[in-house]
């Protein structure tokens, strides 16, 4: 694929300029990125749509994502993400994991109890980072360990952020199912918790997951992807006024994490 002829084209949509960039690849991106956002699977008139390109032109562009091993055609002539992208995604998500240490380590030293990473896959969160406590009981989290957002503080800090139909349709199609007897398991319950996220600021998981455990959790803004911090602890530690302490500290560093991934330079404490 030759940049200077995607550029060329007659039949091509006028993009914006960057300076110093390639458009061909910044719509071969764009493309990767509107087929997670539909799920991992679009037709090809869906996606020249979404793009807002000349289907010819996301024709070519897409042959050569296939070509490369990045999407993959089905026999339903719908396009996937490929598996190519696996690689790409482990090693990035091991890489977030890294970046995201040291802010794990000052909640952790801030707050006294075990600081985690997750983010939302799908319709599961995943949590791909943690820093353990020095107290002998802790809350220890299986790295890589899915669960449904619905009965998590970061599943609920996640959500907030996302409109009340997508809400809806997740729900839907985990089946909110009850963990312990303070699980949500109603819809609209669930939505007027998200409803106090969003006033609060913060998300709390108060023994819905795992009876005797609590957790707090913020959201971090501008991410590229929905990824959230918390804290989390034996119940008994994690008080009301702790709770309420750790959420600023959270939020804190939420934000110099925001920033150290779309600058690539940590912030300090």
């Amino acid at each position: 694929m030759s940049t200077s002829a995607e550029q060329s084209s007659p039949d091509a949509a006028p993009s914006p300029a960057r300076p110093g960039g390639v458009q061909s690849l910044g719509r071969a991106f764009e493309i990767l990125e509107k087929m997670a956002d539909a799920g991992g699977t679009v037709g090809l008139s869906q996606l020249a749509t979404d793009v807002g390109l000349p289907l010819p032109t996301i024709h070519r562009l897409v042959r050569t994502l296939v070509d490369l091993g990045y999407v993959r055609q089905e026999r339903s002539r719908r396009y996937t993400l490929g598996p190519k992208l696996i690689r790409l995604g482990e090693t990035s998500s091991r890489m977030l994991r890294t970046w995201a240490q040291p802010y794990l380590t000052q909640l952790v030293d801030s707050v006294g109890e075990s600081a985690n990473l997750a983010m939302l896959d799908h319709d599961e969160i995943v949590y791909v980072g943690q820093v353990q406590s020095q107290h002998s009981m802790r809350m220890f989290t299986e790295v890589g360990r899915r669960v449904h957002p619905h009965c998590t503080a970061v599943g609920k800090a996640i959500l907030a952020l996302e409109s009340e139909t997508r809400v809806r349709g997740l729900l839907s199609r985990t089946g909110m199912e009850a963990h312990t007897v303070h699980t949500i398991t109603d819809p609209d319950v669930f939505l007027a918790e998200l409803a106090r996220v969003r006033a609060q600021g913060y998300a709390v998981d108060d023994g819905e997951q795992e009876i005797g455990v609590r957790c707090v959790a913020v959201v971090v803004p501008d991410a590229p992807a929905p990824v959230a911090l918390s804290v989390s602890g034996p119940s008994g530690r994690m008080t009301t006024e702790l709770v309420t302490g750790a959420a600023p500290l959270l939020r804190d560093a939420a934000v110099r994490f925001s920033r150290d991934l779309r600058t690539g330079t940590a912030a300090r404490a």
